[in-house]
C-alpha cells in the first residue's frame, strides 16, 4: 500500500477548507442533518483508504459527496424497516446518478452552506449549541477540539452535538434561506454566533488547537461571499478586522494587556484596517453590527474619539439593551465624561455583572480615578479573581499596585485630568 501520508495530508486539507461545503452539499441531497454528518464522517474514513491506494483524486470534494451518497445509500439499506427508506434509497441514488453524469468539479457542487449556517444558527437551538454546532460544521473542527472551546469533556460536547443533530430532524428545522421577512431576525443571530466565536479565540487564544480569531473571519467572509451587498454582514466582517488589526500589539514585553490607547500603533495591521475602512465607506441604515464597527474604528483616532463611542453606544442600546452593552456605554462615557458619570452608569449594573470580570475592572479603575482607593482595591481583587487569561490578570495587577496607600487617597479626577488605562475595548 502507498504512503498514507500524503492522503491524510489531502484529506485534513480539504475538510479544513471546504467541510463546511461538503456537508451542506450533503445535507442538501440526503434531506437529513444527522445521516449526511454520519455519511461524511463515513466517507471520509473511506478516502484514506482509496487514496492512500490510489493517490488522492484530481477533484476530493466531490469525490467525498459522491462517496457520503454512496454511504447513506448503504446505510438506509442496512436498516430493519427498508420499506419505509425506499423512496429515500431511489432518491438519493438519482442523486449519484446526477453526479457521476457531471464533471467531476469540485466547482460544479452547488454551494449550500448558507443554508447551513442558518441551521446550525437557528434560534430555537441555544446560544452555545449554535457556537458549537458552527464550529464543528463549517468550521471543521473536531468535536474534542469544540470542548476545549467551552471548557468541556469531549464525551459532553458529543452529546451536545448529537442532540441539536436530533433536534434539528426531529423539530423539522428547514436547511433553507429564510424568506424576506425573516432575513434581518435571522441574520443577527448568524452574525452574533460569527462574533462570539470571534470573542471566544480572543480571549483564550489558540486554547482549542485552533485560532478561533481566525475561524470567525473565515466564516464572516464565507457568508459575505455567500450574501455579497449585505451591509450588515460587511460591518460584522469589519468589526473582526479592525479588532484583530491590533493583535500584535495587544501585550507589552511583560505578558501584560495593553489597552489599545496605550499600544505602539506601528504594530497594528495596516491592512487590514483598510479593508475594514473600505467596509464601512457605503452609506448604510443603523443596525448593530454597523454600530459596532462605528465604535471599534473610534480606536483609530489618537486619542480615541470618546465623545462618539458613547454616542454610538447609547445608539446601540436601542437595539441591544443589555448589562454588558450597559457597561461599554458607561466606559466610554466615562472616558468622555470623568468618572463620576461612569460610576453613576455602572451602579444599576452591579447585581446583573457581579460575576463578569470586564465590570469589576471597569468599576476599580473609575473608582480611582474618582479617589476611592479602598473600594477601587477591593474592585480590583475581585477582577484579577476573575480574569481570563494571565495577559489580563497581569495587566490588573498592574494597575492595582499603583494604587497610592489607602492612607494618602489620590486626587479626584477633573476631566481634563482623565488618562484612559482601562483595558476594557468598548
Amino acid at each position: 500500500m502507498a504512503d498514507r501520508g500524503p492522503a491524510a495530508a489531502c484529506l485534513d486539507a480539504v475538510l479544513r477548507q471546504d467541510r463546511g461545503r461538503c456537508l451542506a452539499a450533503l445535507v442538501a441531497r440526503i434531506g437529513d442533518f444527522p445521516r449526511a454528518e454520519e455519511a461524511l464522517q463515513e466517507a471520509a474514513a473511506s478516502a484514506l483508504v482509496h487514496w492512500a491506494r490510489l493517490g488522492p483524486p484530481a477533484h476530493p470534494q466531490a469525490w467525498l459527496i459522491r462517496a457520503g451518497l454512496r454511504k447513506a445509500i448503504d446505510a438506509y439499506r442496512r436498516e430493519t424497516a427498508l420499506a419505509r427508506h425506499r423512496a429515500a434509497i431511489g432518491r438519493l441514488a438519482l442523486q449519484e446518478a446526477a453526479l457521476d453524469a457531471e464533471p467531476d468539479q469540485a466547482g460544479q457542487i452547488p454551494d449550500d452552506r448558507l443554508r447551513l449556517i442558518f441551521t446550525c444558527c437557528h434560534p430555537a437551538l441555544e446560544q452555545k449549541t449554535r457556537v458549537a454546532l458552527t464550529l464543528r460544521s463549517l468550521c471543521g473542527l473536531t468535536t474534542a477540539q469544540v470542548a476545549a472551546v467551552f471548557l468541556d469533556a469531549e464525551t459532553t460536547m458529543g452529546q451536545r452535538l448529537s442532540r441539536a443533530r436530533a433536534k434539528i430532524a426531529a423539530a423539522g428545522i428547514p436547511f433553507a434561506v429564510p424568506g424576506p421577512e425573516d432575513w434581518p431576525a435571522r441574520l443577527n443571530s448568524v452574525l452574533t454566533v460569527i462574533y462570539l466565536v470571534f470573542t471566544a479565540g480572543y480571549a483564550a487564544g489558540p486554547a482549542a488547537g485552533r485560532d478561533l480569531c481566525d475561524e470567525a473571519v473565515f466564516l464572516a467572509r464565507m457568508l459575505r461571499a455567500l450574501r455579497p451587498g449585505d451591509a450588515e454582514i460587511d460591518a460584522c466582517l469589519a468589526l473582526l478586522l479592525l479588532t484583530q488589526a491590533r493583535r500584535a500589539a495587544r501585550t507589552g514585553p511583560d505578558g501584560a494587556t495593553v489597552p489599545p490607547q496605550l499600544q505602539d500603533r506601528t504594530l497594528w495591521d495596516a491592512a487590514m484596517i483598510a479593508e475594514a475602512r473600505a467596509l464601512l465607506a457605503p452609506p448604510a441604515p443603523e443596525a448593530p453590527f454597523r454600530l459596532k464597527a462605528g465604535i471599534a474604528a473610534c480606536h483609530l483616532a489618537q486619542p480615541p474619539d470618546w465623545a462618539r463611542m458613547a454616542a454610538l453606544q447609547a445608539r446601540l442600546l436601542a437595539f441591544e439593551d443589555t448589562p454588558v452593552t450597559r457597561l461599554s456605554h458607561a466606559v466610554a462615557l466615562g472616558e468622555a465624561e470623568g468618572a463620576e458619570a461612569a460610576l453613576a452608569a455602572l451602579a444599576p449594573l452591579a447585581a446583573d455583572l457581579r460575576a463578569y470580570q470586564p465590570f469589576h475592572a471597569a468599576a476599580a479603575e473609575f473608582l480611582a480615578r474618582a479617589g476611592e482607593i479602598t473600594a477601587a482595591r477591593a474592585a480590583y481583587a475581585q477582577a484579577i479573581a476573575l480574569a481570563a487569561s494571565p495577559a489580563d490578570a497581569a495587566f490588573l495587577r498592574a494597575r492595582a499596585s499603583d494604587l497610592p496607600d489607602d492612607s494618602q487617597p489620590r486626587k479626584k479626577e477633573g476631566r481634563a485630568e482623565a488618562r484612559p488605562k482601562s483595558n476594557r475595548e468598548v
